[in-house]
């Protein structure tokens, strides 16, 4: 057996790889096999559990536990890469508070109870509460780590046999801006290229991305194609220095909210300097506009529908006169000079050019419409659905893209289509075997409005799993009372305790990840199986079967599969019936055992890399370019303007707060902080301040400032030039650390259009303690 002196030493090396990986750009360093011919361990591959990347791993089995961790060199994703995270992850299995049995809370404590008793207790609050409350009295909040098959049999028990379409999951808080642009821009979610373009493109421009941190395993491919094709480029646009930035040919500062106006900008160049795709644009592109001046979400019971109205190119030309390079230079803090050379990159008809994005732009008030304007610059240009050119959005979470946008874990989706589609809804109700009636054609609560209905009364029972709310929600401490409230039940499934655990009145054990059978799905609609290859510790249970046993509890057993050695294939194999074609098929399941990953489409053997051209695509119809998402088969430019952030900095708050993430740490931290040498390279959260407003305020690195908004405030330590570099004015603050709880004070503003939270900008106020 490797020892566990041997196994943190490998980690180690393999942690100083990746770390100067990361900091040496265009050098790429082998996987570290942690010494495996010597040990005789058996090697599996499984997508690593972690980042919406979807590295490909191989780990080593040795008596049943699983010890070593290596890059999958057959995976076309990493090609034997990974991060710190992804070499450390099978750490995270075996941390000394694992929970091991199920929990109910009795005369105000949790205390251990068998896990029958647990999912008997669920099952029937389940139907005491639906009989007192109605149907849409109770909600499921999963996750983007859910697998396939978690957020498939939840839909299903919900919104199938219980009627209700209160489901809803954390990509809604990371993701949905992305799902509702792809949508308004080509009818069909999901990009259309792969992250083979890496290896054909000119120019990166990254739109609020710290790349190098949060997908460096993808940031060390483009380092690599810099290396290999000295014309390549990488452009970081940002509001804070970073080590992208740090890597980057060009960095580019802009303040918050003004990514709008910078977009508008570079389209109002390309159109004045004559860089416009004519017969691209005359053939494949309608011109839109919508409606302005939406709101922020920030009252209860906000509603908003968006209308699109014809325009054409000579509307959309006129209404970009508002942003001249002078006007927008002096409205983001971008140089004139440096908006007229962004327009001339994408402009270029001899440079292929992809966008990445992720946070920066969907954590947005406007994350739509963002979204929308990055896709105008490529159809403006013609720059898109080939390799090397295209808008590429990436994920945060394994499965964020599987599991919550193509299985349809948010109240408004299905498998196929929405619940307010007469024909989705049929589709859904013969595959599931129940009366299409079931199936309620009224969305019900997205994520905020959900937290928002815990706290009137409206939802009296939630089931939390693989996610960590009471973490993550914005303006925190509003609904972590909710939660709190008398008559209210809350089950949690989790692999350890956690804030979220700890307001719970049942805690179920999950089995996490290759202790069960599954699929993720990633950022390039690459789906990929593992299997289980441990057991889970105790009673720990997959959330699969959880779900399943409370719906057999329920009277619904008929509806799902009964065997625990076939259901993950039956439930696959199931699913695929609802995207079965050229334009969304699914591999089949012995397909999925074979490979590291399928990209759908998966039609007639062959995978879908490059969506709506001819040459690449099945679905496409003629000889090029065929956007069918579409009624007119045509992708759509959208006028959208800049407007501000709801809340911004003033007198008595002067500063921005932004939160992020770190490289060691992943989301809200429940897993990489039981990884020691994680933990220890990042034990606690930070705000950085840039040296100016330090000197100000008479604070140096290590000391403590107090962070004071409308919401609440906290206290922390001081982080100067340590790793990043906020712009003057600004602070940045990681959210991972349960004990440090950053989102007490931060908004819970939204996107009108998608849902999804801003956590990017508000107004702070800071102190010296």
């Amino acid at each position: 057996m490797v020892s566990r002196r041997i196994f943190i030493k490998n980690m180690a090396l393999s942690s100083a790889v990746v770390a100067a990986q990361s900091l040496l750009p265009g050098v790429l360093f082998p996987s570290a096999s942690f010494g495996a011919a010597a040990s005789g361990l058996t090697w599996h591959k499984t997508p690593c559990r972690f980042c919406g990347v979807g590295c490909g791993l191989l780990v080593g089995i040795d008596s049943g536990r699983a010890v070593a961790v290596k890059g999958d060199p057959a995976s076309a994703v990493n090609k034997g890469l990974c991060c710190v995270k992804g070499y450390h992850s099978v750490q995270a299995l075996y941390g000394k508070d694992r929970l091991r049995s199920a929990q109910m809370r009795k005369n105000g404590r949790l205390v251990d109870v068998p896990l029958s008793e647990a999912l008997d207790a669920v099952a029937d609050h389940f139907k005491k509460t639906i009989a007192a409350h109605g149907k849409d009295s109770v909600a499921i909040y999963g996750s983007g780590q859910w697998t396939i098959p978690d957020g498939y049999v939840a839909a299903k028990l919900f919104k199938g046999c219980l009627g209700t379409n209160n489901v809803e999951a954390n990509a809604r808080l990371c993701m949905a801006s992305a799902v509702t642009g792809f949508l308004t821009s080509f009818g069909l979610d999901e990009p259309m290229g792969c992250y083979e373009d890496i290896d054909h493109a000119d120019v990166f421009i990254l739109w609020g991305n710290n790349m190098a941190e949060m997908h460096p395993v993808l940031f060390s491919r483009l380092l690599e194609r810099r290396q290999h094709h000295k014309r390549t480029l990488i452009v970081d646009l940002a509001t804070r220095t970073t080590r992208t930035s740090f890597a980057a040919d060009k960095s580019i500062l802009f303040e918050p909210q003004t990514d709008l106006a910078i977009a508008n900008c570079i389209a109002y160049q390309i159109i004045k300097d004559g860089r416009v795709n004519r017969s691209f644009v005359e053939k494949h592109v309608a011109f839109k506009k919508g409606h302005t001046d939406i709101g922020y979400g920030l009252e209860d019971g906000f509603h908003f529908k968006d209308e699109a109205t014809p325009t054409d190119f000579a509307g959309y030309a006129a209404f970009l006169e508002d942003y001249t390079p002078e006007k927008v230079a002096s409205l983001t803090g971008v140089s004139a000079a440096d908006l007229r050379y962004l327009a001339a990159l994408y402009g270029d008809p001899n440079r292929k050019v992809v966008s990445f994005w992720c946070m920066g732009m969907n954590q947005h008030t406007r994350g739509t419409w963002i979204n929308n304007l990055v896709y105008n610059l490529h159809l403006l240009v013609g720059k898109i659905s080939r390799p090397g050119n295209g808008p590429f959005s990436l994920t945060g979470q394994p499965s964020a893209c599987g599991t919550v946008r193509e299985v349809g874990t948010l109240t408004h989706k299905l498998p196929h289509g929405v619940v307010m589609n007469e024909a989705a809804r049929k589709k859904a109700a013969e595959i599931w075997q129940v009366p299409v009636e079931n199936i309620d054609p009224k969305p019900s609560h997205h994520t905020v409005s959900m937290f928002r209905a815990l706290d009137s009364g409206a939802i009296r029972m939630m089931w939390i799993q693989v996610t960590n709310p009471m973490v993550t929600m914005p303006k925190l401490k509003r609904y972590r009372d909710a939660a709190k409230k008398e008559g209210r039940f809350i089950v949690v499934s989790d692999v350890y305790p956690t804030p979220t655990t700890d307001i719970a009145d049942v805690v179920l054990p999950s089995a996490m990840w290759i202790e069960r059978e599954g699929m993720y799905g990633n950022s390039e609609r690459r789906t990929q199986h593992f299997q289980q290859l441990v057991e889970p510790p105790g009673e720990a249970m997959s959330d699969t079967l959880q779900i399943i046993e409370v719906a057999r509890r329920m009277g619904f057993g008929d509806k799902f599969p009964q065997d625990p050695k076939t259901h993950i294939r039956e439930i696959w194999e199931e699913y695929r019936r609802f995207h079965d074609g050229p334009k969304h098929g699914m591999a089949p399941y012995e397909v999925l055992l074979q490979r590291p990953g399928v990209i759908w489409p998966f039609h007639e053997g062959r995978e879908t890399k490059w969506r709506y051209h001819a040459e690449t695509d099945p679905a496409a119809k003629g000889s090029s370019f065929d956007f069918y998402g579409k009624p007119d088969h045509r992708a759509w430019i959208w006028a959208r303007p800049y407007e501000p952030a709801p809340e911004v900095p003033d007198r008595e708050y002067p500063f921005w707060l932004c939160t992020g993430r770190v490289l060691e740490h992943w989301h809200s931290g429940s897993m990489t902080r039981r990884i020691p040498v994680l933990h220890r390279a990042v034990p606690e959260a930070y705000a950085e301040l840039h040296p100016d407003d330090a000197t100000r305020l008479g604070v140096r690195s290590g000391e403590r400032i107090r962070l004071v908004t409308r919401r609440g405030s906290l206290e922390m330590t001081v982080a100067v030039d340590q790793r990043g570099r906020p712009a003057r004015g600004h602070v940045f603050v990681p959210f991972f650390d349960e004990a440090l709880l950053i989102n007490e004070v931060t908004l819970d503003a939204y996107c009108p259009i998608s849902k999804q939270p801003d956590y990017k900008k508000c107004a702070v106020k800071v102190e010296r303690v």
